[in-house]
């Protein structure tokens, strides 16, 4: 295989893994832009949309789903499961396709998130594990840029859709069901990760680094921990305010800023349209040679400063156009990024996918349970909720920056001969 051949295929895998951030932004932002047209059409009352925020795709079933497939993924291989979770994907995109009332949009909304979150970590292990040393954050940047195009699709369908009130969202709902259906196959010709093999073999032949490396107690090491910690502690602050961002925005530009839907999925899809150049031309660009601390402090400021406009102004229009390029701009190279560099490469092979998907739920389910109160919070007062969030983003921000490692241009290998292992 040629040089050449062969990067078209390490991008093709990529590309195929990262998917997965296609569907899983695709489903939030597509119940975001719907949530304000199933309490007009279901008279949803302020705990059923609590409920609808914290058991999906946003939260508690995500984390759920990552924590399962996490293990399952390091017990049976990157490929069983990202390939077939897709399957039941779809049959619980069909729930939300058909809804009549609210209890189908929380089942379909549940159901859908379990498989968001089991496909999350063997994607972003598989992307890891497959990419080429010198660019594995050029890599998990592509996963991003994907994670942005799924809302991107989604909000501009919404726009086009609007006039058809919920029937628009059946549709959007169903063409996220035809591409899960799609990858499928698409991903039924991928290969597993060589990594993953080796790793494997190794540990069945007792391994270098000594028998049963993949065990679940293996994880709870004092240095696992120590990296557990940190990465749940800054991407579960971080996700607190996108988590609550993300899934109510729309609604709170209908309610609070006063604004049309049509106005509100326009400023949404502008924001991640911003955020994929954002990642395209600093994170993918630079993470893989400059220093990661400093890139992420960057981000972190900038998004702090962004979301304490909010805090301190009336909620205009004009407001949230700033708002939304601080914000997208500093996210696109922060924290969630880095979640997904740092935490593919911070564990061996054979606990990658686990402890991703240990951390995952935690920050998923936290972010559930939060999302019960976000109803409650922006009734009593948007400000009070924009403070809250300014707070979260400044914890994310320091714990990120302090403890952030330096792998930058270093093989997944190099890193864990510095932890102490075979791999």
């Amino acid at each position: 295989m040629t040089s050449a051949t062969a990067d078209r295929e390490d991008w093709k895998n990529t590309i195929l893994a990262g998917l997965a951030n296609y569907i899983d932004a695709g489903s939030i932002v597509a119940g975001a832009a719907a949530l304000a047209l199933w309490v007009e059409a279901y008279r949803l009352d302020t705990d059923l949309v609590g409920l609808i925020g914290a058991f999906g795709p946003n939260a508690i079933a995500a984390g759920i789903g990552a924590l399962i497939g996490g293990r399952l993924c390091d017990l049976f291989g990157r490929k069983k499961i990202y390939q077939y979770d897709m399957l039941f994907y779809a049959f619980g995109m069909l729930w939300l396709v058909f809804a009549m009332n609210a209890w189908m949009v929380v089942t379909g909304f549940f159901l859908v998130g379990l498989a968001v979150g089991a496909d999350i970590p063997a994607s972003w292990s598989l992307i890891a594990e497959m990419a080429p040393n010198d660019k594995r954050g050029k890599h998990s940047g592509v996963a991003q840029v994907l994670w942005y195009l799924g809302p991107v699709v989604v909000l501009l369908m919404f726009l086009a859709l609007s006039p058809l009130g919920l029937l628009g969202a059946r549709i959007v709902f169903a063409h996220l069901a035809i591409l899960a259906v799609a990858l499928t196959f698409l991903r039924s010709r991928m290969h597993e990760s060589p990594r993953w093999l080796e790793a494997q073999a190794a540990e069945a032949n007792g391994g270098e680094g000594g028998p049963a490396r993949g065990r679940w107690r293996d994880l709870f090491t004092r240095q696992h921990i120590g990296s557990m910690a940190f990465l749940s502690g800054m991407y579960l602050f971080w996700n607190l305010w996108a988590g609550t961002n993300g899934f109510f925005f729309p609604y709170i530009l209908r309610t609070v800023g006063n604004q049309t839907q049509a106005m509100s999925v326009a400023v949404q899809a502008l924001s991640f349209l911003l955020g994929m150049a954002s990642i395209f031309f600093i994170f993918m660009k630079l993470s893989d040679r400059v220093n990661q601390r400093l890139l992420f402090g960057l981000s972190a400021i900038t998004q702090v400063i962004g979301m304490a406009l909010l805090a301190i102004f009336p909620l205009t229009l004009p407001v949230a156009l700033i708002h939304v390029f601080l914000m997208a701009v500093g996210q696109g190279f922060g924290a969630q990024c880095f979640f997904q560099l740092w935490s593919s490469e911070m564990f061996p092979t054979l606990l990658r996918s686990t402890a991703q998907g240990v951390m995952f739920a935690v920050v998923r389910i936290a972010l559930g349970i939060f999302s019960f109160f976000v109803p409650w919070l922006t009734a009593t007062g948007f400000q009070t909720l924009a403070w809250i969030l300014v707070g979260f983003l400044a914890i994310s921000g320091l714990i990120g920056f302090i403890w952030a490692p330096r792998n930058e241009g270093k093989s997944l290998e190099q890193l864990a001969a510095m932890r102490g292992e075979a791999g």
